[in-house]
């Protein structure tokens, strides 16, 4: 009798924590809507809807001498007071556009109070016919055997930086070229530090992630960032090679690696794609700019941002776009299809796995000139800005590249929700998110939503077992409605959650004519 008891007391500990794991701890993390994480059921006509950035305005255009039709990889990011940009500013005389300038390509920077605002500082780095005065910070040297491509920078928030290595970046590196065939060449990244953003200088002679072969390529928009959620240094760059299973496709693809300390890099070659991005929804085209980074609201979520590259052969189809002519140049000089390229989204927990939006992004829209073009894809990476509505939340800022090899490339501004890549949507008629089992730290639920004036949200909390809570019943539930990104749920004589905190829930909305973006558990009320 008592070997029963025991035996069935095992059992029960092992059932617990066989449940215990089935419970999602999110903690104070704010979580968003992109995959099924937070998504037990849906009922109703309650479904999950992506959202693409609106188009704003022209933020710059490269017209200035030393840059031109082909500038491109940009990087932006938010720097205490000010905006920083990135860029490759060149020119392609033989493409259409770059027929009044030469040959050439740098590095620039441009600064902005705000974001939209952008002005070249005249920095006195670099000479550029006869004169400094311009943005250029890095100037592509070409030695004998290599060559030196874009620099891609970022702000280290590693908090145990040097000083002097405040901000890093990877450029890319042929070699051999002089006197050597570029597409056999072995192509590597090099590492780059500055203590302000203008000055840099390489952190060591040798390259780092060497690939050889006929295949290899690396003239792309590698990145990298310091990656809080392990502590360590990430990587994401280009990757070219044939299909290796139903999770990648063949040509241009993803590669990623992590460092401690910036400098010391797992050793990889070309044909090792132990480390190549695994898709949960394989991609319907190539992968050129992959574009990804923690998202600053919810860092332990990567958002990427890749551009999907596709050569389409020149067609009665492709003659009905915008700029004919200059399209029928390139592809003649180009001795190629016409490459066109498109925006994806995709997210990750894990920086390896990545799932994909069902649809593009950032669809170019009205056909326009300068638009449906080669490298059509968006800076590096994602900002907020103010709202152009005033007294309106803030907003997030991206900026796309337009007229690439078309004429002098400009950068478009768009604008999204905060957090709004993807919603729960329930129509007038109403619908509803159950969500699984899950625990939590806070003392209130602040959430992200849009309402109409007529519609509605409301949350009920349940036991793990799906049993309403008293006091936090639908009926006790207040009935919310606006367009916030941030408002606390709110039940009759205002419970405090910290009597829920830690114990297994479940959360159910019932919306009406509204849209759910995000939820996170506060400390504060």
């Amino acid at each position: 009798m008592r070997t029963n008891l025991v035996l069935l007391n095992i059992l029960a500990a092992l059932c617990g924590e066989a449940h215990a794991k089935d419970i999602l701890d999110i903690g104070g993390r704010r979580e968003l809507f992109l995959d099924n994480l937070l998504v037990e059921r849906l009922e109703g006509g309650a479904q999950r809807v992506f959202h693409h950035p609106v188009p704003r305005e022209v933020v710059i255009t490269f017209d200035q001498p030393w840059e031109g039709n082909a500038c491109a990889y940009v990087s932006i990011f938010r720097d205490d007071d000010r905006y920083r940009m990135y860029y490759r500013a060149q020119n392609e005389p033989g493409s259409a556009g770059g027929e009044k300038r030469g040959s050439h390509a740098f590095g620039c920077y441009a600064e902005s109070p705000d974001g939209i605002h952008w002005t070249r500082p005249a920095l006195g780095q670099a000479d550029f016919k006869g004169s400094k005065d311009n943005n250029i910070i890095f100037k592509p040297a070409v030695p004998e055997g290599w060559l030196l491509s874009e620099l891609n920078p970022f702000r280290d928030e590693n908090p145990e930086a040097a000083s002097d290595a405040r901000y890093k970046a990877v450029a890319p590196r042929t070699h051999p070229y002089k006197g050597g065939d570029w597409v056999t060449a072995d192509k590597e990244l090099t590492i780059w530090k500055s203590p302000d953003g203008i000055h840099w200088t390489m952190m060591q002679d040798e390259g780092i992630l060497t690939h050889k072969g006929p295949s290899a390529a690396m003239d792309s928009q590698n990145v990298a960032f310091w990656d809080v959620n392990i502590k360590a240094y990430r990587v994401y760059h280009r990757w070219s090679g044939a299909v290796i299973s139903d999770w990648t496709p063949s040509g241009r693809n993803i590669k990623v690696a992590t460092s401690p300390n910036f400098i010391d890099w797992p050793a990889s070659s070309h044909a090792d794609t132990s480390n190549l991005l695994r898709y949960v929804n394989p991609p319907s085209a190539q992968f050129y700019v992959n574009g990804i980074r923690n998202y600053h609201r919810a860092p332990h979520i990567y958002i990427g941002l890749p551009v999907m590259y596709e050569d389409r052969p020149w067609s009665p189809a492709m003659e009905q776009l915008p700029d004919a002519e200059k399209r029928r140049k390139n592809v003649e000089g180009w001795k190629r299809p016409g490459p066109l390229s498109e925006v994806q989204l995709m997210w990750s927990r894990d920086g390896g796995t990545f799932e994909l939006s069902p649809s593009t992004f950032m669809p170019p829209g009205p056909e326009r000139p300068g638009t449906y073009t080669y490298h059509d894809g968006v800076a590096w990476h994602l900002v907020e800005t103010a709202s152009d509505l005033e007294g309106a939340a803030p907003e997030l800022t991206l900026y796309r590249l337009e007229s690439y090899e078309i004429g002098d490339v400009r950068l478009r501004r768009y604008t999204l929700r905060l957090d709004g890549f993807a919603s729960i949507h329930a129509p007038t008629a109403g619908g509803e998110l159950v969500t699984p089992p899950l625990v939590f730290k806070g003392r209130s639920l602040s959430m992200n939503f849009a309402s109409s004036v007529f519609g509605s949200l409301r949350v009920e909390i349940q036991d793990g077992d799906g049993k309403p809570l008293p006091g936090f019943a639908l009926d006790d539930s207040i009935e919310l409605y606006g367009d916030t990104v941030a408002r606390n749920a709110l039940w009759q004589n205002d419970p405090d959650l910290t009597t829920l905190a830690g114990k297994p829930v479940r959360l159910r909305f019932v919306m009406r004519d509204a849209d759910l973006y995000s939820i996170k558990f506060e400390e504060t009320k």
